[in-house]
């Protein structure tokens, strides 16, 4: 299939209820936030995980929808799949193994692309050992932000067992045999990212139709299938796509992207639910050359 001709810019909605959508390991898992407006924030890293876990699901790891940065992945062990597939088994060795030649660089990038769904999406600096070169994608997202300022809230769980005998030991002494732990919730958090898909970054990757469909499809379901304990309950609750005309756009991004508002139903409470909030589109005389579509909300 041929790459896509067309530029998408898409907003996506998201919602959280006791749980933590990303905790930020430098603050001791701690929900990320902004510390000067105290809005939380997700970043585009664990948004293109959902997505990769997502496809990586659907599709079963079978070409041409394998994932490129996974669980337990080793990187250059895929580059040498590279290098062996497209012949080039020689340059797997001494100097020659770290640059690799122009032109077998350029062949591994092709198969690289043609085979791993997520180099083709999002791109990939794949030059570390095997040099299989880099490729910047054509999908990007930002940060999602809440609308609203969040509570990080602190609770103290125990677990009704100990990981070893010395400590059994030492906890008998106590007549207690519990261990202790920390676990951070967010109340509820309404949030926003803003996504875009560049036909031209296509054309250098094969980022085609079907993969453009996909990356719908995971935007809708891919916290359906991404239940943890901490994460409390992660709902989808819009995706707002702006369909170009052309491959260089027929608008600005976020002139699009200040149609989709969303406001508070009532000033003066907290807000614990997606019922607190009010979501409108506005397709009222969209430039020409853009089309509004819906998929969820």
């Amino acid at each position: 299939m041929t790459a896509i001709q067309q530029r998408y810019d898409f907003v996506l909605l998201f919602d959280v209820t006791d749980g933590n959508p990303n905790g930020d390991p430098d603050a001791g898992n701690l929900p990320r936030l902004d510390a000067e407006t105290g809005q939380g924030l997700v970043t585009d890293v664990c948004l293109k995980r959902k997505i990769r876990n997502f496809v990586g699901l659907v599709k079963d790891e079978q070409p041409p929808y394998e994932v490129y940065v996974k669980e337990k992945a080793v990187l250059n062990k895929t580059h040498e799949r590279a290098y062996k597939a497209i012949g080039k088994e020689e340059e797997l060795s001494g100097e020659r193994r770290r640059k690799g030649s122009a032109e077998t660089v350029t062949e591994a990038r092709d198969w690289m692309c043609a085979n791993f769904y997520d180099v083709r999406t999002f791109g990939a600096v794949m030059s570390t050992g095997v040099n299989c070169g880099q490729v910047r994608g054509p999908v990007q997202l930002t940060f999602a932000r809440s609308y609203d300022p969040i509570a990080s809230q602190e609770h103290a769980i125990t677990r009704m067992a100990v990981a070893t005998e010395a400590e059994a030991e030492a906890e008998k002494q106590d007549g207690d045999n519990r261990t202790r732990g920390r676990k951070f919730t967010v109340p509820y958090g309404l949030s926003v990212a803003h996504g875009f898909v560049s036909a031209h970054l296509a054309a250098q990757t094969g980022f085609n139709d079907e993969d453009l469909q996909l990356l719908w499809q995971a935007c809708t379901h891919m916290l359906e299938h991404d239940r943890s304990a901490a994460r409390g309950q992660m709902v989808t609750r819009g995706l707002y796509i702006f369909q170009h005309a052309s491959k260089l756009g027929n608008a600005p991004a976020h002139e699009l992207f200040e149609r989709v508002r969303v406001e508070r139903r009532s000033e003066g409470s907290v807000p614990r639910s997606f019922r607190d909030y009010s979501v409108t589109v506005d397709i009222a005389n969209l430039p020409t050359g853009v089309e509004c579509l819906r998929l969820v909300g």
